[in-house]
């Protein structure tokens, strides 16, 4: 018998999102298949599954240890978050070379399905930094006998969701710093920068709306700019390891001496970019907005406000309450009111004559309720009210009665 060969050896997932990539979050289930093209047939002892994901940090550092002595410290740290393995075709022992227990794949196309379910607890997002990342992927070997194991392994995303409808996320974030120029024994006016965001956190694609107001009272020409900056830290046997990164930057016009630059809203794009990573023990990405004062021949006058990039987009009412409300409040201001109240409907159009009549019989129960409370209540019982009338049909009683409260006020 000839032996088949494998043509194809991959895996797939089933999508949850329509723009078919493979993104899955904490909970979240995550199946797929391992599919295998044959020419010919091939006997298999075993098609297994390991799907893991983790986070792992690695870098380098040169040490001295003396004259003409130097060495290279490593840092490594791994924290596991997914581990899982399944048998999709035979058995767990894959060590010998029987002739028992063996599948026969005849030549085609086979597709074979798996699940997994993963870990409840909040997990890191797929990331790739300079010195670490975050990795999930379901690896597939397939077992012949007296040969090697094929080995196929494919990634998925995972998102850790970060929800920016919260009020920690939605709270606007402002500073003001200023500075003074010397030179030897000259001292030239402050430089002034005030800023400020509507709030904290945002999501990829969306415009940050910068308000500040830079003031330049010295002697030179400065420059007011705005940043988005990414940094990423890395840990590792109680070392650290820091990069930062430049996301978008925009320039605002050149200051002279003695003027002053205010921003209205000046808007700063963020591109698609990972979202924070914040729950990781060994990795955290981190995002900030700098407004800073670019200053010739000196250090920057600069102001570092705080941005959390998310996955959950901010809802169409959530940060807008009090925008909207006071909209509303002035709204109604521009309303006109009627210049005569309007009369209210008449009896008529509310009691029909067949409900008045039918509630002057009084039913046969209730004849043991005669007496004079209940003989009050039926008597006005959809009895009309008096007619309206914008004019007071008693003026003098009621004058009489307003005279009457006020010789009784004790204040008089």
């Amino acid at each position: 018998m000839v032996l088949g060969k494998v043509k194809s050896f991959t895996v797939s997932y089933d999508c949850l999102n329509d723009s078919n990539v493979p993104v899955f979050s904490s909970g979240d289930c995550v199946s797929g298949r391992v599919v295998i093209e044959v020419t010919g047939e091939i006997r298999v002892k075993s098609l297994k599954i390991h799907a893991k994901g983790f986070a792992k940090v690695r870098w380098t550092e040169s040490r001295n240890a003396g004259s003409n002595t130097a060495y290279t410290q490593n840092y490594t740290e791994e924290v596991e978050y997914l581990n899982h393995k399944d048998i999709l075709i035979g058995h767990e022992r894959d060590d010998d070379n029987s002739e028992e227990g063996l599948t026969t794949i005849h030549s085609g196309r086979h597709e074979y399905a798996f699940s997994l379910e993963l870990p409840q607890t909040p997990l890191a997002t797929s990331f790739e930094g300079k010195h670490g990342s975050v990795r999930y992927w379901v690896k597939a070997e397939l077992h012949r006998p007296w040969l090697l194991p094929m080995k196929t392994k494919k990634e998925f995303t995972v998102f850790e969701h970060i929800d920016i409808n919260t009020p920690l996320l939605l709270s606007p974030q402002a500073g003001t710093k200023d500075k003074t120029l010397c030179c030897w024994f000259c001292t030239s006016g402050p430089i002034s920068l005030s800023a400020k965001i509507e709030r904290k956190g945002y999501t990829p694609g969306e415009s940050i709306q910068i308000f500040a107001e830079i003031e330049n009272c010295s002697s030179r020409m400065v420059v007011p700019k705005a940043a988005i900056y990414q940094t990423q830290t890395f840990y590792a046997k109680g070392k650290t390891k820091e990069v930062k990164q430049l996301v978008a930057n925009l320039r605002g016009e050149s200051l002279s001496s003695g003027k002053t630059e205010t921003w209205s809203g000046k808007m700063l794009k963020i591109p698609p970019v990972s979202p924070s990573i914040l729950d990781c023990s060994i990795i955290r990405v981190e995002y900030s907005l700098m407004v800073y004062v670019d200053i010739p021949g000196a250090i920057n006058l600069s102001l570092n406000l705080p941005l959390v990039i998310g996955t959950i987009p901010l809802h169409p009412f959530g940060s807008r309450t009090s925008s909207v409300s006071s909209q509303c409040s002035m709204s109604w201001l521009g309303m006109g009111l009627p210049e005569r109240p309007e009369a209210p409907p008449s009896y008529a159009e509310i009691v029909t004559e067949e409900q008045r009549q039918s509630s002057l019989d009084v039913p046969a129960a209730r004849e043991e309720l005669d007496g004079p409370l209940f003989a009050y209540i039926h008597e006005f019982r959809f009895q009309p009210p008096p007619l309206y009338s914008e004019i007071d049909p008693n003026p003098d009683h009621a004058s009489r009665t307003e005279e009457r409260r006020l010789d009784a006020c004790p204040s008089r």
